[in-house]
């Protein structure tokens, strides 16, 4: 198993809902967490925060979202199977955002600040969650993956959005964006 990239098509399938948890579901979980910890282990300076299914090929309403986002040596992840989006609500507030699946680039974009979540846990368990700030940013990141949709797509106004990290693990704004976008058309396919 691997961490997929734009432009891989998969990226923008719909995802299809988990009917049962069965030994499947559970062996992707355990993918999809030992995939986001070596990516962690091959990027130095960012913390892998949370995952989708889709970001390793696998077509499936399932996530993963870290448990201390502060604490990279906490490297624990709750699954979320089936989550859905209750209500987004709060300000609008625009932060930085990246993904495992779409290399290098970073970007500013806007996000409900409040979020109310139902899915399952691992063990089948319904959970409802409400979540602010970070987490809430996270959560929608991620269900967004579920419907095909990428970070990027939430980007509407290009100039002064998107940053690369460089060798030191600081964001420099990418100066030319037409450019960068031109190299990498397959990000906005």
């Amino acid at each position: 198993m691997k961490i997929i990239t734009t432009p891989d098509a998969r990226l923008r399938e719909k995802s299809e809902r988990v009917f049962q948890i069965d030994d499947e579901v559970l062996q992707t979980i355990a993918d999809m967490r030992k995939l986001s910890l070596d990516w962690e282990k091959q990027h130095p300076y960012e913390l892998s925060a949370a995952m989708a299914a889709p970001q390793m090929g696998v077509n499936k309403r399932i996530i993963i979202i870290r448990d201390d986002m502060e604490d990279k040596k906490n490297a624990t992840f709750t699954a979320l199977i089936n989550p859905e989006i209750i209500k987004a609500e709060g300000k609008i507030k625009t932060d930085y955002e990246g993904c495992l699946s779409v290399p290098s680039i970073y970007g500013m974009v806007p996000r409900a600040t409040k979020v109310r979540v139902k899915a399952k846990l691992e063990d089948g368990t319904e959970v409802r969650i409400k979540a602010t700030d970070e987490l809430a940013r996270t959560l929608l990141h991620e269900i967004d993956h579920l419907d095909g949709i990428l970070f990027i797509d939430h980007i509407k106004d290009k100039e002064n959005a998107f940053y690369k990290m460089n060798e030191k693990g600081d964001l420099e704004p990418v100066k030319d964006y037409e450019k960068e976008i031109k190299n990498n058309q397959s990000l906005w396919s």
